[in-house]
């Protein structure tokens, strides 16, 4: 089956993405704490806000990659997804003990819930892919219960999501309470395999007929037909959480537990439905855009050494390095939190430029040594 350079170079804006919200939070010293970031810097906070697309992105590619690895390498295969699930896991916990700034041992961030998901998904895989979809559906539902049930706050704080002291400590965090807990994330990875499948059935050629090329854009009226749907859903549930502040008819929506469903917040910590339903469709057109800029006869054929494509294959160690180099190194150095909004600016621009540059290179060498090529090694 051919390698999809697309998903590589989708991957890669997910990392760029996602170190240019964190530097650009990590970098900044604020001058004026009484007024808001966007009062001070609408620019560099809507670049900011964009980062927000990254881990939805990263998440739902793993689910992607799941479906395409179970219909590639058929044999065997729930073993390698266990082994390389409990890798990634176990990188998550060493990205914890490389930055107790942020971290403490249990907590739950992107890297622990993509390696669970990937470790379960021969449960999942297993399932029709009407029931994939059906399941994000119930999860979003289950977030709200358990959210409900908790008493989660509406907005949790680093030093919350850290904490191990609550009843039920790290489960608690893992499954509700984390940066990106099972709850409610667990779902976009599922639909993630959905989109794998639809992607695996036209790569794979039908016995009866090896020659007869797939149709076009097949899988690509399905992934836009699951956007609307999203993007339908999410858009539903926000303007009935501000009708509902206006509409006497509608005041039950204020009330417990239903104010979690139609309540949509910037902020995902905690993600509730609506957020998570309108970051899924971004992710959706973002994929089917790239699907489509690939597939294009106008459009110059992907490369191993494009860009985008081998910052994609570097991505987790990537991840891993921006976050231990600024988070974590940067305190003792003085630079945290130190510069303007455009002296950070320039050192985000200048720090995934270089990345890119290390990434080109390093693709010649098979990113040999890095995090993803442990994962081949170590996951099978």
């Amino acid at each position: 089956m051919p390698r999809l350079l697309s998903l590589d170079a989708l991957r890669g804006v997910a990392v760029v993405l996602m170190m240019e919200q964190h530097l650009g939070v990590w970098l900044w010293h604020v001058q004026d704490p009484t007024r808001t970031g966007v009062a001070q810097a609408p620019l560099y906070m809507g670049l900011n806000a964009l980062g927000g697309l990254a881990a939805p992105t990263f998440i739902t590619l793993a689910g992607v990659g799941t479906s395409l690895l179970v219909a590639a390498r058929p044999a065997r295969v729930d073993l390698i997804l266990v082994r390389r699930g409990l890798v990634l896991m176990a990188f998550g916990y060493l990205l914890n003990w490389l930055t107790p700034s942020w971290f403490s041992w249990g907590s739950w961030f992107v890297l622990h819930l993509m390696g669970l998901a990937i470790a379960t998904a021969p449960l999942w895989r297993r399932l029709p892919t009407a029931a994939l979809l059906a399941l994000e559906f119930v999860l979003l539902g289950l977030t709200v219960a358990a959210q409900h049930w908790l008493a989660t706050p509406t907005l949790l704080s680093n030093d919350f999501m850290r904490d191990l002291g609550r009843p039920g400590g790290p489960v608690r965090i893992a499954l509700v309470e984390g940066q990106f807990p099972v709850l409610p994330w667990l779902g976009v990875f599922l639909a993630g395999m959905a989109v794998g499948r639809w992607l695996a059935a036209e790569q794979t050629p039908r016995p009866s007929e090896p020659d007869l090329p797939p149709p076009p854009f097949g899988p690509e009226r399905r992934i836009g037909q699951l956007c609307r749907l999203c993007l339908a859903s999410g858009i539903t549930l926000m303007l009935l959480g501000l009708a509902a502040a206006e509409t006497p008819a509608l005041a039950v929506l204020r009330e417990a537990p239903w104010w979690r469903f139609v309540s949509v917040r910037t902020s995902f910590y905690p993600a509730g439905p609506g957020i998570v339903l309108l970051l899924q469709a971004g992710v959706l057109l973002m994929l089917s855009a790239a699907l489509h800029i690939e597939r294009s006869k106008q459009a110059e054929p992907a490369r191993d050494s494009g860009t985008l494509v081998c910052l994609g294959r570097a991505s987790l160690t990537l991840l891993l390095l921006h976050v231990v180099l600024f988070r974590e190194i940067s305190r003792p150095l003085g630079a945290w939190q130190a510069f303007s909004w455009p002296v950070a600016l320039v050192i985000i621009a200048a720090w995934i430029a270089l990345c890119a540059v290390l990434a080109r290179a390093w693709q010649r060498r098979g990113y040999r040594f890095g995090a993803e090529w442990l994962l081949r090694r170590l996951g099978g």
